[in-house]
């Protein structure tokens, strides 16, 4: 199996308007003491000068010493457009993704590539702890969002339990499982590894190795109210794919059960009858489905 797997790393940058943050992004990865293959700056469509400013610092569809470095653009269609291009124009045998308004500390790659190289490169996924900056400001992390490894599937029923900049996956995990859903808006990375940590065993290095930056009022998780509509939405394909073990889709109905309670509850409280009574109609019929099962 380790012939399969060679060290070639490509970084997948997905931007959209982050003129601001985009170089120190593009930085964490040129200053990583094991380089990548090659950087993938993929445009979703900017209106901000991001091009411009690319262009200013060279980085422009070349090559220098081992790195090469590609600016894909696209029309605005959502981050995971964005990061699908970014696979599907990669050349390497491993990807990593890296948000625009994040970024690595110096050894990240390093560190997460000798501990695939001690596993023998048995997993095709491993991600880090990360820092959480959030307007200038170093802040602790809720016992809910804590990382780990291992078989992480019930873990990734509640909330999403992998950082996109901090994972890197062998290419071959999207032959198998598939692209990020482009169709939805949010917890589109919710959505993936939920799909893979069904099936695959994750790899975890605890160290403080992904930077992320948060406050800002572009963010997802700020663009979107109520984000269990979406893990609601992705909870619902997983059970219709067949592609879980029996005991996965018991805990995957209780959970979407318990979302579909709050989520009936939050469209009361806000007086949206007609969204409450959809979600009360959904957990009854995924009620029965548990019972019958049962």
């Amino acid at each position: 199996m380790t012939s399969k797997f060679k060290d070639k790393i490509s970084v997948v940058i997905p931007t959209y308007n982050r003129a601001q943050t985009i170089m120190r992004a593009i930085n964490s990865v040129l200053s990583q003491t094991l380089p990548a293959f090659e950087i993938l700056v993929v445009d979703d469509g900017s209106s901000d000068g991001t091009k411009e400013l690319l262009q200013a610092h060279g980085f422009f569809n070349k090559k220098t010493k081992a790195l090469a470095k590609k600016y894909l653009v696209k029309e605005n269609s959502g981050v995971s457009s964005a990061r699908n291009l970014g696979i599907k124009n990669a050349n390497g045998d491993f990807i990593a993704f890296l948000d625009s308004d994040d970024a690595w500390s110096k050894r990240k790659l390093e560190r997460q590539f000798a501990v695939l190289k001690e596993n023998l490169f048995k997993h095709r996924i491993i991600h880090t702890d990360e820092i959480w900056i959030r307007n200038g400001v170093r802040v602790n992390q809720h016992k809910k969002h804590e990382k780990s490894g291992g078989d992480i599937f019930e873990k990734c029923l509640a909330l999403c339990c992998i950082s996109p900049s901090s994972v890197i996956l062998h290419r071959s995990i999207f032959d198998e499982y598939g692209f990020f859903d482009e169709t939805m808006p949010a917890c589109e990375d919710y959505d993936m590894w939920l799909r893979l940590a069904a099936c695959e065993m994750v790899l975890f290095v605890p160290e403080f190795l992904t930077i992320k930056y948060g406050g800002h009022s572009d963010q997802l998780s700020r663009a979107h109210w109520g984000l269990d509509r979406f893990r609601v939405r992705s909870l619902e394909k997983l059970i219709r794919s067949g592609s879980i073990t029996h005991p996965q889709r018991e805990l995957v109905i209780k959970t979407l059960i318990q979302k579909l309670n709050i989520l009936e509850a939050g469209a009361r409280k806000r007086e949206q009858f007609n969204a409450a009574k959809e979600y009360r109609d959904r957990k009854i019929r995924w009620e029965g489905e548990k019972q019958f099962a049962n």
